[in-house]
């Protein structure tokens, strides 16, 4: 017994080690620094043009669901992005569109879904992502309409952003953009990141007042301390559930276009986390897709809530919306998954 106790608490520990090495540096810092920027130098006028609850919904949900074309973010690097353009007034509708499309559209994990596993599941995952994207937006606004937040008239000419706040915002996002890229190797990589960093202080310290630059670092520093340790104690218990999941056993359960089969890779999906753009081999080899032993309605409910949801995350989540709001949350990934992976899976057969 204790053996095992302990193999469980070794796994746990080296998921958590795992996930400091490769993606604390690379990830999180960055994208909590874009949520400090968004939540401290962006008027709050752009975030309700955008993302607010009286926004139209011809704008803002588009918007929510394509962004996560351009950040190449896991469930994980979403969140304090999605915190800070909640505290900035966003409707739970389109931030909640927001926080899905982040991790579900990354560009390049479209692209490298279509080339390893096909290009009929590629192309379903993306047009699957997109609509699942607006559905929960809708959804989340229908279920908790009493959340709708009082705003200015959307198109308010106080709704405009200022060069240098858009320049500073898009130099952070290239920020996170190459650390995370997997095609700069380490010597450039290093050489670009540390230019646009200088870049990135030269702008902070050339045209931003001191009471400017501490709210920035005060709502980095804010999100940081709320966020952080809840993802370092979620990935921890990850690992050690990973160690006790009856892979073969659910190989076996996965091997069908049947409702179970969908909803157990959605809840499998849904809990354990998937860096990214490692979703694609962990599909296609540890669930053997690839080889044929998962079925493709599965696979898909997989590549569907695997990448937005993890148990960490959906810890944070509960966080920064309430326990009530991120169950509903939850549960339409994963049924939404679930009803996507069958259909998909009675289209291939």
């Amino acid at each position: 017994m204790q053996n095992i106790i302990y193999a469980a608490l070794s796994a746990g520990l080296e998921s958590l080690l795992e996930y400091l090495s490769a993606h604390v540096l690379t990830c999180l810092i960055p994208a909590f620094f874009i949520a400090g920027a968004i939540s401290a130098l962006l008027k709050k006028d752009i975030i309700l043009r955008y993302f607010g609850a009286d926004a139209p919904k011809w704008l803002c949900y588009p918007v929510a669901a394509i962004s996560g074309t351009v950040l190449a973010v896991c469930s994980c690097t979403i969140l304090p992005m999605f915190a800070g353009i909640e505290r900035k007034g966003a409707g739970i509708g389109p931030a909640t569109a927001f926080l899905f499309s982040g991790p579900a559209i990354n560009l390049m994990a479209i692209v490298l879904t279509a080339r390893v596993l096909g290009l009929d599941i590629g192309i379903a995952r993306a047009i699957a992502a997109v609509t699942m994207a607006v559905l929960i937006g809708l959804i989340m606004s229908s279920v908790f309409p009493g959340e709708r937040r009082p705003s200015r008239n959307p198109g308010s000419k106080d709704g405009s952003v200022s060069r240098t706040t858009l320049l500073f915002i898009g130099v952070l996002i290239a920020i996170l953009l190459v650390a995370t890229s997997s095609a700069v190797s380490m010597t450039p990589k290093i050489a670009i990141l540390s230019a646009l960093i200088l870049v990135a202080s030269y702008i902070m310290w050339r045209h931003y007042t001191p009471v400017e630059r501490r709210a920035f670092l005060g709502e980095t520093w804010w999100l940081a301390k709320r966020i952080f340790p809840l993802l370092l104690a979620g990935t921890f218990v990850v690992g050690v559930i990973g160690y006790f999941l009856p892979m073969d056993l659910i190989r076996m359960i996965m091997g069908s276009n049947s409702f179970i089969s969908c909803l157990t890779a959605s809840i499998i999906g849904a809990v354990l986390y998937m860096p990214t753009l490692l979703e694609v081999p962990i599909v296609g080899t540890l669930f053997g897709y690839s080889s044929g032993v998962t079925a493709p309605g599965p696979a898909l409910a997989l590549l569907l809530a695997g990448p937005s949801l993890s148990l960490p995350n959906m810890i944070v989540i509960a966080r920064v919306i309430g326990p009530r709001k991120a169950g509903v949350y939850v549960t339409l990934v994963v049924l939404i998954s679930t009803l996507i992976g069958m259909i998909y899976g009675a289209l291939v057969s």
